[in-house]
């Protein structure tokens, strides 16, 4: 009973309360404050989430959505008084290179804080530009290369008076100067310089505004983030058929939201602001895990340090084949992995295709994997206009926490919760 209230058990019919935050802080039942979600689509993965961030704000928690794509999480967000930032192409961009409220922040710090706070910065900016640079290319970049990066920021930073956009991180690149030429090892021969550099400064291009990625992450930041109140990365107008771009935006939400989380732990843990703690809701895994080899590694950082940085963390996707489907034996590996390190695994309806993979990571028993595939069940046959007929798996969820046994609950939403909770809203006339 410690937790946010989520349904009734559907043996007992027991209330559950169930989150990772609480679950981990409050009633020690979890090592880490982590949870993974599985289900076929429209079953309510979603609304189950929203439900958690929901109860979580009301114990003080903020929900953070790093993209958004359906939407799912925009009317909830606005509900609860948070931030709804809008991103997609003419519709709002993300400056990759914007330290965001970091600057100000280490205007207000000192010391050790205020190098390891610049220190964080500079690491998020580089792993950034070389993750779209990634998704870009669909293979990783270069040590070489991302030194590359590495230096021509901290030049940029050093020399420019103002926050770096893509087009100047390009243009000191070709500019090339004295401390770039000699951290590529050029030997002093231009013509080497040129055939170094020249792989980035083709990826680069494709991040400007006439690139592949339409300029998105190259203007200036449309609306900086706030770390005290709830905020939604809303980018649905990216159409699902630019993979690449959704991949793109996804990951640079991410990155952001969680450097701008970063920010609000080193203030606290200097004693400037209250200490906050956020539910972080990565929707949507797939996407880019799937956009090129090495984009793993990126997400596998940022779910390993959820409990160090007072973060819950909820990834969601759809099945185990979406993790396994990545084209490097080390990637998928490394992809099993973040359902594996979850401090709870709860699941929706699966096909009993799924069922050998996900015992692997998460023991199940057979009449627990049978409750879960029968969820995954079509509708009954329905021909009447006047009646719709429901899933079988709609809003039910089995919960499991290492071996123990799995707590099959419906998540039954308030009246209040209704109007918030229709993804279908534009199949409604």
């Amino acid at each position: 009973m410690i937790g946010v209230p989520v349904g009734r058990s559907l043996i007992s019919g027991a209330s559950l309360c169930c989150d990772p935050i609480s679950w981990f802080q409050r009633a020690n039942l979890i090592l880490n404050p982590s949870e993974f979600i599985l289900g076929k689509p429209g079953l309510g993965k979603s609304t189950l989430v929203r439900r958690q961030a929901l109860g979580l704000a009301g114990y003080g928690v903020n929900p953070l959505i790093f993209g958004d794509l359906k939407p799912d999480y925009v009317d909830l967000v606005r509900a609860l008084g948070g931030q709804v930032i809008t991103l997609g192409r003419g519709r709002g961009s993300l400056n990759v290179l914007d330290p965001g409220e970091a600057t100000m922040a280490a205007q207000r710090l000192t010391g050790d804080a205020r190098r390891a706070l610049i220190a964080d910065v500079h690491g998020r900016r580089v792993i950034t530009v070389a993750s779209l640079l990634t998704i870009l290319r669909q293979n990783p970049v270069t040590d070489r290369e991302e030194t590359v990066l590495d230096v021509a920021l901290r030049l940029l930073d050093e020399r420019l008076g103002r926050t770096p956009v893509m087009s100047d991180l390009l243009d000191v690149i070709r500019q090339a100067p004295d401390e770039l030429r000699t951290a590529v090892l050029d030997r002093g021969d231009m013509a080497r310089y040129r055939d170094i550099v020249e792989p980035v400064e083709a990826s680069l291009v494709g991040l400007l505004d006439s690139g592949r990625l339409g300029g998105m992450f190259s203007r200036p930041t449309s609306e900086p983030m706030q770390h005290d109140r709830p905020v939604c990365f809303d980018v649905s107008s990216i159409d699902d058929s630019e993979t690449q771009v959704q991949a793109a935006a996804l990951l640079a939400c991410w990155s952001y939201g969680f450097g701008a989380v970063s920010v609000a732990q080193a203030l606290a843990d200097a004693g400037l602001e209250p200490q906050r703690h956020y539910f972080v809701i990565l929707d949507e895994l797939w996407r880019v895990l799937r956009a090129g080899r090495g984009l793993v590694d990126r997400v596998d950082a940022l779910t390993r340090l959820n409990r160090q940085r007072g973060v819950g963390v909820a990834m969601i996707t759809h099945t185990m084949a979406d993790l396994l489907a990545l084209g490097a034996e080390e990637d998928r590996m490394k992809a099993k992995g973040f359902v594996e390190r979850a401090g709870m695994v709860i699941c929706g309806g699966l096909p009993a295709a799924e069922m050998p993979e996900l015992t692997q990571v998460v023991g199940m028993t057979t009449a627990e994997q049978r409750m879960v595939t029968d969820w995954a069940t079509p509708p009954a046959w329905d021909t009447r206009a006047d009646r719709k007929a429901p899933p079988p798996g709609l809003g039910k969820f089995m919960v499991k926490v290492g071996g123990r046994p799995g707590i099959p609950v419906r998540v039954e939403l308030t009246r209040a919760e209704l109007s918030i909770n229709d993804t279908n809203r534009r199949w409604v006339r």
